[in-house]
């Protein structure tokens, strides 16, 4: 069937393909290098305590049939060498049913370790990176032209992508539709960039024209994907600029690359090279790609509902592979940012003035002297939940005390986790953690100081806090 194959297109495939799976790779790394503290048998929700309260129905996993950090270190590394195969185009030397196995192996992989991941997993661009996975199994390889319906999944992800976001900021936080979020977002996001203090400090005049380009970006271009080409190019190659303005000014982990791959594979690649004579798509291919579109239109009636209610919410899954979901972000935007400080002491007595010295983290803001780093699309999982922690201790409640004990004994894959650990001899005596207001400098401050931020304590988060070896083991207590 001609109407089938979208050959205009297999450039924008390839270069889909490989950044997905580049996105893999960082995906399962980040896994490796952070699980054990997190998620491990010893970690602050280890997975062998969640898998036996949550059944294989809601969080279908491999580490619900077995669990040990060796297993979810072999799954995790495996991921990282099916990662780079598919970087290197060993979905090309197989044929097509061996290239769909081939991008099987990490989506089921990848799926096993978020549904264990608990609050450490709970972002929106996991989700993504699932749902993008799955379509990207049917979307063949060098053996069959680029199946038009597989696009147009994608396309549908990117309008779901745009459209929540763009609908959640309208009906929340007034300064969208003031365009006066800008004033504040850039300091106040969860994780700055290098650049983001001079976002910060562009005029406001300009932060109003970045909320209403952000507004055309979300609210119109995706309607534009499902016109004739050019234009559909010209509206791909619009929203992935918006998206990269994003990954210039912030850390959002991979999720504005996920999103300027499925505007790239809309993207009609003729314009830039002529496609190779390609084969036929074989009929059982084509079954399957047709299944695939009406079971995804199907399970698309949930994140259509929810993008029409007035009560949206962000980020939902609605089923436990995260086949088709809702998303949306900064529904509200912040106007003061603080942070959760954290320090130590080994005096024997606390005093609220005395010899405290700061742990540094990598990516959240700490040392006001330090300049935001760029990690993005690494995520640096600790870090971001910390800004959480700062919004509102609820979000920490579960894995803050586990936290701190771990700092008390220097467990070694927490400072992992860590840029700086004052007490790398011995473990602190007392640890606690206090709030604090953080804003940027200005240019004068900066000047005078070099210092890119300014902060002012607030309030105790955590008053000292100090371990006792007991007979039956370690016992917290605050003080």
């Amino acid at each position: 069937m001609e109407w089938f194959v979208a050959p205009d297109y297999w450039l924008s495939r390839l270069v889909f393909q490989r950044g997905l799976a580049a996105l893999y790779l960082v995906g399962f790394l980040s896994a490796a290098l952070q699980f054990k503290a997190l998620i491990g048998e010893r970690g602050m929700l280890p997975v062998p305590d969640y898998v036996r309260y949550v059944p294989w129905r809601r969080a279908p996993s491999l580490f619900q049939a077995h669990y040990s950090d060796r297993f979810f270190a072999l799954c995790s590394w495996t991921g990282v060498t099916l990662a780079l195969a598919l970087i290197a185009g060993a979905d090309g030397l197989l044929p097509l049913w061996g290239a769909m196995l081939l991008w099987a192996l990490p989506w089921a992989l990848y799926l096993s370790i978020v549904n264990v991941g608990q609050t450490w997993y709970a972002f929106g661009w996991e989700s993504l990176l699932l749902e993008v996975g799955f379509l990207a199994i049917f979307l063949g390889n060098d053996h069959t032209a680029p199946p038009l319906l597989v696009l147009l999944l994608l396309r549908w992800v990117l309008v779901r992508v745009e459209f929540g976001a763009g609908l959640i900021k309208l009906r929340g936080d007034a300064c969208w539709r003031k365009l006066t979020c800008l004033y504040f977002h850039h300091e106040t996001q969860p994780m700055p960039g290098p650049l983001s203090w001079f976002f910060h400090h562009l005029p406001k005049p300009l932060h109003r024209v970045e909320v209403a380009c952000n507004h055309v970006a979300q609210l119109l271009l995706p309607i534009l994907l499902f016109t004739p080409q050019p234009i559909a190019t010209g509206a791909a190659l619009a929203i992935a600029f918006t998206q990269f303005w994003l990954v210039i000014s912030g850390n959002f982990a991979w999720l504005n690359w996920v999103t300027i791959l499925l505007a790239l594979s809309a993207v009609d690649g003729s314009l830039i090279a002529s496609p190779p004579a390609l084969p036929a798509a074989p009929v059982w291919y084509e079954a399957v790609v047709v299944t695939l579109t009406v079971f995804v239109l199907w399970r698309s009636y949930q994140p259509v509902r929810n993008l029409l209610s007035r009560s949206q919410v962000m980020n939902r899954s609605f089923d436990p592979l995260h086949l088709v979901n809702t998303y949306g972000a900064f529904g509200t935007v912040s106007r003061v940012r603080q942070e959760v400080v954290v320090e130590g002491t080994d005096e024997e007595v606390p005093h609220r003035d005395g010899k405290w010295r700061e742990y540094g983290f990598k990516g959240k803001p700490g040392d006001p002297h330090r300049l935001p780093r760029q990690y993005a699309p690494y995520h640096l999982r600790l870090d971001w939940l910390m800004w959480f922690a700062a919004l509102s201790p609820a979000y920490a409640r579960a894995w803050f005390g586990q936290f701190v004990e771990r700092l008390l004994v220097n467990d070694r894959d927490t400072l992992r986790l860590l840029a700086h650990n004052p007490f790398p001899d011995k473990p602190p005596r007392y640890v606690r953690a206090r709030l604090y207001l953080y804003r940027f400098s200005t240019w004068q401050e900066l000047r005078s100081t070099g210092a890119w931020w300014h902060r002012t304590p607030i309030r105790d988060f955590l008053p000292p806090t100090t371990l006792e070896e007991e007979e039956y083991g370690w016992t917290e207590r605050g003080r």
